[in-house]
């Protein structure tokens, strides 16, 4: 047989090969106990903050297994509320459940705490104001203080853009960023956000990833390095006041924490959201998608940061007719840095 024919045979058993696995349907279980327990297992073997926020998991299973033996197969509604609520016991804003029908979300973790954060009352000091990138910038208090709001860090920004608007606030005496509500996103906007703020090179965190089924099974602790390379040559040598809320989350989270160490620096406003935790997916037998924390982050001090970091000063927001945690950081711009 000739070598051309030879390859002719093979490509021709690979596609009749393809073709035959093509028409093969995939096959899901909508069992109700099968899919709970599944759930169950990969939170069980990879979430990474069971035995961090105390979770009795075992008694949970229990609870959920039970439930699971009263549903009917059919009922995709009632399977998903089940597992989405069993997940909601997380309080992680970082765990989802995923279905063509839905979307499971917690909101545990903050609901209960003040929202610090109305957007009509910033609109009285976001007047007048431009857009460079993702960056809504204006000056306030009389053009003395530069204003900064960022709404999520899914918004890509550049070195270009910190320029724009670092040099629009040469004039200012301090800086305001207000990252309130902002529930995260790529957390290389984290970095090349608070870049400017440090003076050199520093270690503003560490992380960990599982590395086996127990809930304690973790990597050693590696460091998360900031590089002032990422500010493009951008820098800001005054005072620079941060302003959080519950709603402060994930990647946002970790800009607040990374920006507790930077130079000339104070955090304003309420605990953040937490989400220290990066989050995988994996496939339930249903076909739907659990999202979940499976890697670890804490802060210089080795504190873990999922539940959130606490402000230098705690501002709860009051008043009707102003922004009580923008007049604080006015406040602290104008008299505490002096």
């Amino acid at each position: 047989m000739s070598i051309s024919k030879s390859i002719l045979y093979v490509l021709a058993a690979t596609i009749l090969l393809v073709s035959c696995r093509s028409r093969e349907e995939v096959k899901f279980s909508m069992d109700p106990k099968e899919n709970v327990e599944a759930l169950w297992q990969i939170i069980d073997t990879k979430y990474c903050y069971i035995d961090a926020k105390g979770i009795d998991w075992a008694s949970i299973h229990d609870e959920y297994i039970a439930k699971a033996e009263l549903l009917e197969r059919d009922d995709q509604v009632a399977l998903f509320d089940l597992c989405a609520g069993m997940l909601d016991s997380l309080r992680d804003g970082h765990v989802n459940l995923f279905s063509a029908f839905d979307r499971s979300y917690s909101t545990a973790w903050y609901d209960t705490l003040p929202a610090n954060f109305d957007t009509r009352l910033q609109a009285l000091y976001l007047h007048d104001y431009r857009i460079a990138g993702s960056l809504y910038y204006c000056t306030i208090d009389n053009g003395k203080i530069g204003y900064i709001y960022y709404s999520s860090f899914s918004n890509d920004i550049s070195t270009s853009n910190m320029a724009w608007v670092l040099s629009a606030f040469a004039d200012c005496n301090g800086l305001i960023i207000d990252v309130r509500n902002n529930g995260g996103g790529d957390i290389t906007n984290a970095y090349r956000l608070a870049a400017p703020f440090f003076s050199d090179d520093q270690t503003i965190g560490y992380w960990q990833h599982k590395t086996g089924p127990g809930h304690n099974d973790f990597s050693a602790l590696e460091p998360m390095k900031l590089k002032v390379s990422l500010a493009g040559g951008n820098r800001w040598q005054k005072p620079v006041v941060v302003l959080s809320n519950r709603i402060t989350y994930s990647a946002a989270n970790l800009f607040v924490s990374m920006m507790r160490y930077a130079d000339q620096s104070l955090i304003v406003g309420g605990l953040s959201g937490g989400g220290g935790g990066m989050p995988m997916s994996y496939e339930l037998p249903c076909g739907w998608m659990v999202r979940f924390s499976s890697v670890r982050m804490y802060d210089r001090d080795k504190d873990d940061i999922e539940q959130g970091v606490y402000p230098d000063i705690l501002v709860t927001q009051q008043s009707d007719d102003k922004d009580d945690i923008i007049e604080k950081a006015i406040e602290v711009i104008n008299t505490s840095f002096r």
